[in-house]
């Protein structure tokens, strides 16, 4: 069995339902089991547990993952992708860029005018456009053509405050957030579809190429100077205005981290040389699958997948699933405790129909009566809950988040750790810049994420590490590499 349901978007994370409706309080007076549940939830916040161990060893396994994949592609779960991007923006690039963004449910067209030191960012505009759910699991040419085609659109509204020397194409930072094998810094290959996407007649292929096909199909004068993946976009359009940013993390609807590395601690590099003698390394950490702490409902979640036994780093940690988990864990409840009353909603059975940003909203409310939650269930999942199902479902929420929003932290502190083996990070301000719209509108979850960095590190080395929201950093800095590395000079 194939999900297919469409999954939350990183930049829409919405905390509300334009559609919410108050329940009539005649409908709130349902009986709930909160004894029966009880073995459902203890068993559940026990197989979520992330103490300290657990984290230890998920760091430690991050960091020995990351040097396996460096020493030979293939080397561990890690694709750890090299990312051609050599030299990271300085401030000194001018003129207009392009950037395009797709790495969900929706892509994102961006233009900025870049002013060098004196100006920085002069202008900026961007629109965003949903992707139809039957193209992503399409064909490659159908997906790119529509992409080109919203491209076209936002290139004829370009404005008096964009500025385009003649004689000269459009260049475009192309942010694709899915696992590639970079050949260039404007060209890679597709390993594989991630985050629901299951388009044919990609893999395999240069990722540039396909887009570049339908440019020309749009008759667009663009071209990409520059292939990033929204981590090391995000990391650069950070690096941009911080020059103690070394990492860069998403988290959205999928998740991904990147850092900065030392070209001598690749050995599959085999010889080759970088102008500055460090490189972004793509991690693709989602792949992660090392001493994880599972449920039933995860490994079940994951069978029914359309990429199963993969990703599973991902599946626990990020805005796709948490959703998805909590609903399979109030289906259990419902069908074995009657936590919702004796029959079970038919509308919790369908996957995905309760979504993260759900979770986040309904663990936002401090009302006496839970009232946001009541409404929230019902107009997700068909559900009708009085008050102590309401706790229950709060709890549910906060048991997966936390494990979440734990491991993250777990993660990045295992970058950190194999950073500072080659170059000793830890005595000094590191920057690690956050994306994706989970991070931004989930509190519970980010504060969860920090104190696992902090109880991992210790008070001393973590006052250095600096978890830094970076929002939409990807677009600009995927633009700014585009600069950085333009066929043409920077001097206007």
């Amino acid at each position: 069995m194939s999900i297919t349901a469409s999954p939350p978007a990183v930049r829409s994370f919405s905390l509300s339902r334009s559609s919410r409706r108050v329940i009539p309080r005649a409908r709130m007076a349902v009986r709930s089991n909160v004894i029966t549940v009880a073995p459902i939830l203890t068993k559940l916040q026990k197989d979520c547990a992330t103490p300290l161990p657990v984290l230890r060893h998920v760091a430690d396994a991050m960091a020995a993952d990351m040097r396996d994949g460096l020493a030979v592609d293939g080397g561990s779960d890690l694709k750890m992708i090299l990312s051609y991007v050599d030299s990271l923006p300085t401030g000194n690039e001018t003129g207009l860029f392009y950037a395009l963004d797709l790495g969900g449910t929706n892509f994102r067209v961006l233009r900025v005018q870049l002013g060098g030191k004196a100006e920085r960012v002069v202008a900026t505009e961007f629109e965003q456009v949903s992707i139809p759910q039957d193209l992503m699991f399409g064909t490659s040419e159908e997906l790119f053509d529509f992409i080109a085609s919203g491209l076209a659109k936002f290139a004829q509204k370009e404005g008096g405050n964009f500025h385009l020397p003649s004689g000269r194409t459009r260049e475009i930072g192309f942010t694709f957030s899915f696992p590639v094998k970079q050949t260039s810094i404007a060209s890679g290959i597709l390993m594989k579809w991630t985050k629901g996407f299951a388009v044919s007649g990609t893999a395999g292929k240069d990722v540039v190429a396909c887009l570049n096909e339908a440019l020309e199909r749009q008759r667009l004068d663009m071209q990409v100077s520059a292939l990033v993946n929204d981590t090391v976009g995000t990391l650069a359009g950070a690096r941009y205005w911080d020059d103690d940013v070394m990492v860069a993390v998403i988290l959205g609807t999928g998740t991904n981290a990147c850092y900065v590395e030392c070209v001598d601690a690749i050995p599959k590099l085999q010889g080759q040389k970088s102008t500055s003698g460090r490189t972004i390394v793509n991690t693709e950490w989602g792949a992660f699958s090392n001493g994880l702490p599972l449920t039933e409902f995860d490994r079940e979640m994951d069978a029914e997948s359309i990429n199963s036994g993969e990703q599973i780093f991902e599946k626990t940690i990020s805005g796709m699933y948490l959703g998805e988990i909590v609903r399979r864990v109030l289906f259990k409840m419902a069908e074995a405790g009657a936590l919702f009353g004796e029959s079970v909603p038919e509308k919790l059975s369908i996957p995905f129909v309760l979504r993260t940003p759900d979770m986040s909203a309904m663990q936002q409310d401090n009302s006496r009566d839970l009232e946001a939650v009541g409404s929230i269930l019902y107009d997700a999942a068909g559900v009708n809950s009085d008050l102590s199902a309401r706790k229950i479902v709060i709890e549910v929420c906060d048991t997966i988040a936390k494990r979440g929003g734990r491991l993250a932290g777990a993660g990045i502190v295992g970058i950190l750790q194999k950073m500072d083996s080659e170059s000793s990070i830890f005595g000094k301000r590191t920057v690690v810049a956050m994306d994706g719209g989970l991070y931004e509108h989930y509190p519970q979850y980010r504060r969860y994420l920090q104190d696992a960095v902090t109880e991992l590190l210790g008070s001393e080395i973590s006052k250095n590490i600096v978890i830094e929201h970076s929002k939409d950093g990807s677009g600009i800095g995927a633009a700014l590499l585009a600069a950085t590395n333009s066929k043409y000079d920077h001097d206007l």
